[in-house]
């Protein structure tokens, strides 16, 4: 019985695409129990040969390719839902793998969980060129997304909400809250965000329960592209622009423009701390990232 749909949104990543695929299929879960669907969306890239190669090579996996023509991560994150036929929902990246008990860990979970519309896992970040000296806690955050809240499972903490590579919905969820919103979201190599904060920000507000889930770990691979201030300035920036959407969107502009002031204080505090502990580079691109979320969030 199919129990669980996986869902892998890709594009052109097709090395990355199959280093994640190789982890999908050594999953302890019974493969009859879940099906994996990948979201090919518009890649020019061999991504459609490579897929059918993977596929014809693990002919005792369900997991198939549809392409979507609409450009964009919500765009392709949902025709991935429209797509799978599982009661649960689990959405993952490209650019990252899973653990064997990862499949079995969100099936177990919404079994013995009926209050739960909603969970995520771990995410522990993973530096094949090693981890750049003036990354911090603070701007690992907005690259890595890592995350951990113990080893149990639990309420996820306030203000957190599972990350965009690792969560996982009851399809009865998606029916009664939604699907991501499309006008948020990656789009080719755009990199403004926020769908999946205003997927949970429904939830939060209709006070549905999303869960954390221990055993349910993924390994975010951030390659060398990714670990210079040029991607963190411009990341950072579109984090303003997706919180400035969202803003609008739910009427609270100058509360989440007062609170950037608020974060501005806390920033400039840690900085000093670095400063002072002589983590040249950490106060530098701290200060850095604060302020592109600043320019995103005044923008027009």
């Amino acid at each position: 019985m199919l129990r669980l749909s996986l869902i892998v949104a890709t594009y052109n990543r097709s090395s990355s695409l199959i280093r994640a695929l190789e982890s999908v299929i050594e999953q302890n879960a019974p493969a009859s129990e879940w099906e994996c669907i990948v979201i090919n969306n518009n890649s020019t890239d061999d991504t459609q040969e490579r897929v059918a190669e993977f596929v014809a090579a693990h002919p005792d996996h369900n997991i198939r390719m549809v392409t979507e023509l609409r450009q964009g991560l919500s765009f392709a994150r949902n025709r991935g839902i429209r797509e799978s036929e599982a009661e649960y929902i689990a959405i993952i990246d490209d650019d990252e793998r899973i653990s064997p008990d990862f499949i079995a860990s969100y099936i177990s979970f919404f079994d013995s969980t009926p209050d739960a519309v909603a969970a995520g896992g771990p995410i522990v970040a993973e530096y094949p060129t090693g981890r750049p000296r003036w990354m911090s806690h603070f701007t690992e955050r907005p690259v890595a997304n890592t995350m951990y809240f113990g080893d149990e499972v639990r309420l996820f903490p306030k203000g957190r909400i599972p990350g965009g590579g690792n969560m996982a919905l009851r399809r009865s969820s998606v029916r009664r809250y939604g699907v991501f919103d499309t006008s948020l979201g990656y789009v080719g190599e755009s990199l403004v965000g926020g769908e999946e904060s205003d997927l949970f920000e429904r939830l939060r507000i209709a006070e549905a329960k999303y869960y954390y889930v221990p055993k349910a770990v993924m390994y975010h691979i951030i390659p060398a592209e990714k670990l210079t201030s040029e991607y963190l300035s411009r990341l950072s920036y579109n984090i303003g622009v997706s919180q400035l959407r969202r803003a609008k969107f739910y009427h609270r502009v100058a509360l989440v423009r007062i609170q950037e002031i608020v974060k501005w204080v806390i920033t400039v505090v840690l900085a000093l701390w670095y400063i002072v502990t002589l983590q040249w580079s950490k106060a530098r691109y701290l200060l850095m990232m604060r302020r592109n979320i600043t320019r995103g969030l005044y923008s027009n």
